[in-house]
C-alpha cells in the first residue's frame, strides 16, 4: 500500500512541476474548443461578463475567453507560469494568487474556469473561495483536454506516456458536490491538437509526471512513444490532427 505521505509529496511536486518549464507548455499546450466554453458559459442563469481564469497556466484558456469577448482576470499561482501569461496577453489582468485564496473581492465574477488543474486543489477550500467571489447564479466550470482514446493508436500512445493524470476528475466516476452550488452537469467536446511526432512529444514532455522524472526514465518513455509513432501511418511524416476530447463540468452557484 502507498504511504499516503509519499503521496502527498508527488502530489505536490507535480503540482509546482510546470513553472521552469512555462515557455515551452505556453508552446505546446492545446487551446480548448470554443463549444466547450460557450457550454461552460451557459451554466450560469445570469449573463456572463466578468470571467475568472483560476490556475491560469500561461493563458491557454484565457485566451479562447478573451476571445469571446469576456472580460477576463487570471490568478495563478506559479510565478513564472504567470509571467509568461502576461507576457503572451498583456491586457489582461493577471494576479499571483492560488484557489484555496483568490485574491479578489466578493461576489466580483459571472464565471470561474479552471482549465487542467482542479485536480490539483484542496477541494473543500477551493469551493469556499469560489464561491465566495461568484455571484448568485453565476458558474463554475472545470475543463480538461485528453487523448480521444476511442482511437486505438491514441490509447497505445497514451499507454506508453502514461497520460492519466490529465483525466482529472473527467472518468474518475466520482461525483462532485460542492455546498452552495447546484449539481455538476458533465459534458464532452470533439477536439484536435495539430501536431507532428515532434511537437507531439513535445506536448507529453510538459506533463508533470514527465517534468519529475529521472533523465534516464523520461528519455527511455519518450523513445519508446517516438519509436510507436513511427509505425502509426495517422502520424506520417509531417503534421497531423492529434485525436483528443475535453470534458467539462459545470455547476451554478445558488
Amino acid at each position: 500500500m502507498s504511504d499516503p505521505g509519499t503521496d502527498a509529496e508527488l502530489h505536490a511536486r507535480r503540482a509546482s512541476s510546470f513553472g521552469d518549464q512555462a515557455s515551452a507548455y505556453a508552446r505546446h499546450r492545446p487551446d480548448y474548443p470554443r463549444a466547450a466554453l460557450e457550454w461552460g458559459m451557459s451554466g450560469a442563469n445570469r449573463p456572463v461578463r466578468d470571467v475568472l481564469d483560476l490556475a491560469a497556466g500561461t493563458g491557454k484558456l484565457t485566451e479562447g475567453l478573451v476571445d469571446l469577448g469576456r472580460a477576463v482576470t487570471a490568478v495563478e499561482p506559479d510565478p513564472g507560469m504567470l509571467a509568461e501569461l502576461s507576457r503572451r496577453l498583456p491586457d489582461v489582468p493577471a494576479l499571483l494568487g492560488k484557489a484555496e485564496d483568490i485574491p479578489l473581492p466578493d461576489e466580483s465574477a459571472d464565471a470561474v474556469f479552471v482549465g487542467q488543474a482542479m485536480h490539483w486543489f484542496d477541494l473543500a477550500a477551493a469551493f469556499a473561495q469560489i464561491r465566495r467571489v461568484l455571484r448568485p447564479g453565476g458558474a463554475m466550470v472545470a475543463l480538461w483536454n485528453h487523448e480521444d482514446e476511442s482511437v486505438p493508436w491514441v490509447r497505445e500512445f497514451a499507454r506508453l506516456i502514461r497520460t492519466d493524470i490529465n483525466r482529472g476528475f473527467a472518468d474518475s466516476g466520482q461525483t462532485l458536490r460542492a455546498d452552495g452550488f447546484g449539481p455538476f452537469e458533465q459534458d464532452r467536446f470533439a477536439h484536435t491538437h495539430r501536431r507532428s511526432i515532434d511537437s507531439l512529444l513535445a506536448t507529453v514532455s510538459t506533463h508533470s509526471h514527465l517534468l519529475i522524472a529521472s533523465a534516464d526514465e523520461r528519455d527511455r518513455l519518450l523513445a519508446e512513444a517516438r519509436a510507436y509513432l513511427e509505425t502509426v501511418p495517422e502520424a506520417g511524416t509531417g503534421e497531423f490532427d492529434y485525436p483528443l476530447v475535453t470534458t467539462v463540468l459545470r455547476a451554478r452557484r445558488r
